[in-house]
C-alpha cells in the first residue's frame, strides 16, 4: 500500500513524502530506523487520483536540466574561491525560474544563519532528493563539497540522458498513433457520410461492419468537437489511471515481464541501482544508508523489495551480493557476480560503477533499435485498420455490381 507521511528528522526539519509499506506500523518503524520521528501517516486512497497535487507539482516545476546547471555552476564557483552563501546568491540572481529563486533565497538565508548546506537542502525533498542531500552531506564532512556537487551533477546528467533516450524512442510511435487517430476521425466525419448517402440511394443491404462504420461516421460528423474532447479527456484519464496507487503493483509487474519493454526496464533499474549505490559509497555514505536511498531512487516496487531484503541481509552480517544472486529474474547474474568480486577485493563502488556503465550503454543501444522494432508493428496496425475500413466500405459496392450484372 502507498502511504503519505510527515516526519521530523534528527535536526528538527519537518518533511513529507510517499512510501510503499505493508501497513502504518511498519512504515512508522522504518522511518524511526532512519532516525526520523513520524508525525502523521495516511494511506493514499485507492480511488483518489489527487489531481490537485498533480497540478500543484506541475506549477513551479524545476527541471532536471536546471538542477544539473545548479550543481555545475555552484561547484565551479566554490572551486573559484567564492563562499557558499555568495555563490548561491549569484545563482539566485541568474535564474529566471521563480520557484528556484525562492528556494535559493531560502538556502542562502539558512547558510548565513549557520545551518549546514545539506540540512537546508533537506527542507525541499521534492527538488533535492535523499541521494542529493546525502552526497552533499558526505561532501561537507570530507571537506570536498565542490567535488561532491560535480559528482551529483554528473549523475543527474547521466540519468537525464537515459530518460531522454527512452522518451525519444517513444515519441515516434506516439506521433504516428496520434496522427492516425486524428486522420481516422476526420475520415469518418467527412468521407463516410458521403458513402453512406450513396448506399442509401442504391438501396444496398449493408453488412454489420459497414453499418458500424456508418454509425460512427454519423456520430463523428454531428459531434466532431465532442469526439475530440472525449479522445483528449480519455487519454488524460488513462494516464491518471496508470499512475493510480491501486494499479501500481500490476503495472510494475507488466513492465518487467512484457517481451521488449521488460528487458529495457530490467537494464534501466539495474543501471539506476548500481550508479546510485556506487556514487553514495564513493562519497562515504554507509552501505545500509546507501541501500535505503537507492530504494527511494528506483520506482518499481519489486526492485524496492529486493533492496529492502539486501539491507536486512547486510544488517544481519550477510554479504551484499547474496540477495541479488537470489533475484536474478530482476537483476542480471553479471551484477551479483561483480558485487561479489567487489566485496572480495574491497572495490565494491568501482565494480558497481562498471556495471552501471555497461548497462547504460546497453540501454542506449536498445533504444536505438527500438524504432526498428516499433515500425513494422505500427505498419501492421495501420494496415489492419485501413484494410478493415476498405473491405467494409467496398464490399457493398461489389454487391451492387453483381446485381447489375
Amino acid at each position: 500500500m502507498l502511504f503519505a507521511y510527515k516526519a521530523q528528522s534528527k535536526t528538527g526539519e519537518v518533511y513529507t513524502g510517499l512510501l510503499e509499506s505493508i501497513d502504518r506500523f511498519t512504515l512508522a518503524k522504518e522511518l524511526r530506523s532512519r532516525g526520523s520521528t513520524p508525525i502523521s501517516i495516511k494511506e493514499k486512497g485507492a480511488h483518489s487520483l489527487d489531481f490537485a497535487a498533480l497540478l500543484k507539482s506541475a506549477l513551479g516545476h524545476i527541471s532536471k536540466a536546471e538542477l544539473i546547471l545548479f550543481c555545475k555552476n555552484l561547484s565551479g564557483m566554490l572551486r573559484a574561491g567564492l563562499s557558499l552563501a555568495r555563490a548561491i546568491a549569484v545563482l539566485e540572481k541568474q535564474t529566471k525560474n521563480a520557484a528556484l529563486q525562492k528556494i535559493l533565497k531560502s538556502l542562502a538565508n539558512d547558510i548565513n544563519t549557520g545551518e549546514p548546506f545539506s540540512t537546508a537542502l533537506a527542507k525541499f525533498p521534492k527538488v533535492y532528493s535523499a541521494l542529493f542531500v546525502s552526497m552533499v552531506r558526505a561532501g561537507e564532512e570530507s571537506g570536498n563539497l565542490a567535488g561532491a556537487l560535480t559528482d551529483i551533477g554528473g549523475n543527474l546528467e547521466k540519468a537525464h540522458s537515459l530518460n531522454k533516450k527512452i522518451h525519444g524512442a517513444l515519441v515516434y510511435p506516439g506521433v504516428i498513433l496520434s496522427a492516425m487517430v486524428i486522420i481516422g476521425v476526420l475520415m469518418f466525419a467527412f468521407v463516410v457520410p458521403t458513402l453512406a448517402s450513396t448506399f442509401k440511394e442504391l438501396g444496398v443491404t449493408l453488412p454489420k461492419s459497414t453499418q458500424a462504420i456508418i454509425w460512427m461516421g454519423n456520430f463523428f460528423s454531428e459531434h466532431l468537437v465532442i469526439t475530440f474532447l472525449i479522445i483528449i479527456l480519455g487519454s488524460l484519464g488513462m494516464v491518471a489511471l496508470l499512475r493510480a496507487p491501486f494499479l501500481r503493483k500490476y503495472i510494475d509487474f507488466l513492465t518487467v515481464h512484457l517481451p521488449v519493454i521488460g528487458n529495457l526496464a530490467k537494464e534501466l533499474n539495474t543501471a539506476r541501482t548500481t550508479r546510485t549505490m556506487s556514487s553514495l559509497l564513493l562519497a562515504g555514505v554507509p552501505i545500509t544508508r546507501a541501500i535505503e536511498i537507492t530504494e527511494d531512487v528506483v520506482q518499481n516496487i519489486y526492485y524496492k523489495k529486493v533492496l529492502r531484503e539486501a539491507k536486512t541481509a547486510v544488517e544481519k552480517g550477510s554479504s551484499f551480493s547474496k540477495t541479488f544472486e537470489e533475484n536474478t529474474h530482476l537483476y542480471p547474474i553479471m551484477m551479483s557476480e561483480m558485487i561479489e568480486v567487489g566485496e572480495e577485493t574491497g572495490k565494491l563502488s568501482d565494480m558497481l560503477l562498471q556495471v552501471a556503465a555497461f548497462y547504460e550503454e546497453e540501454i542506449e543501444n536498445r533504444t536505438k533499435n527500438l524504432s526498428t522494432i516499433i515500425e513494422p508493428l505500427l505498419m501492421i496496425v495501420i494496415g489492419a485498420a485501413v484494410g478493415f475500413f476498405a473491405i467494409s466500405m467496398i464490399s457493398p459496392l461489389y454487391s451492387v455490381l453483381n446485381q447489375i450484372q
